[in-house]
């Protein structure tokens, strides 16, 4: 994605008029849901004529599929980050875990509307991201892999299993987490149970 900074005047006008159209989408469909809203509600909340909806999104899918995908790439990028902050194997993981759990919780809203729409009657919509958003993780599944092969080499870790499937299991342990966070976030703060995920983990797996 083009950095704003390296935009023209106009071009950064364009982002924002973007940014304004998926905000109030986003706020749209977490209110009344995906299928109670059509685009005409859409530009009347981003206070833009439906023609200039248009100029961006070519249909509600599309703008749906422009918002999850924004999400998807933030997420990502900002996993990947976490996995390259300076630290020992253990401390690039428990980066992982605690960034991993702060760009989702600060983007609580896309992530329900992305579980709310793999789900049901909403499955159509996420058909054509699917392949996208899973080379996206599986970019990540390859980082932590490299994290754990370095941790066996360096002997921090005990050679249990391949490299990417602690990978998987790190990944799928932190997911269970914040399954639980989304469904009761106060009886299940994800963010207080960062040391808990380590434990859990860690416990077979450090060599000391």
């Amino acid at each position: 994605m083009m950095q704003e900074n390296s935009l023209t005047r106009r071009g950064r006008e364009r982002l924002n008029h973007r940014r304004q159209i998926l905000d109030a989408a986003v706020k749209l469909f977490s209110e009344f849901g995906y299928h109670n809203v059509s685009m005409h509600r859409i530009a009347k909340k981003a206070e833009f004529a439906i023609g200039t909806m248009y100029k961006f999104f070519s249909n509600k899918e599309a703008l749906y599929r422009a918002m999850i995908m924004e999400f998807a790439e933030k997420v990502n990028a900002a996993i990947i980050e976490a996995l390259e902050i300076p630290g020992d194997e253990t401390e690039k993981i428990r980066n992982y875990v605690k960034i991993k759990g702060d760009v989702l919780i600060r983007n609580t809203t896309v992530l329900r509307l992305y579980v709310s729409g793999t789900q049901g009657a909403g499955m159509d919509l996420t058909a054509g991201l699917n392949e996208e958003i899973g080379q996206m993780y599986d970019q990540v599944l390859i980082r932590l892999a490299q994290v754990f092969e370095t941790g066996i080499k360096e002997k921090r870790f005990k050679p249990l299993l391949a490299p990417y499937y602690l990978a998987v299991a790190i990944e799928s342990l932190t997911n269970a987490f914040l399954l639980l966070w989304l469904k009761d976030p106060q009886q299940h703060p994800y963010m207080d149970n960062v040391e808990t995920i380590m434990e859990i983990f860690f416990n077979n797996v450090r060599t000391a």
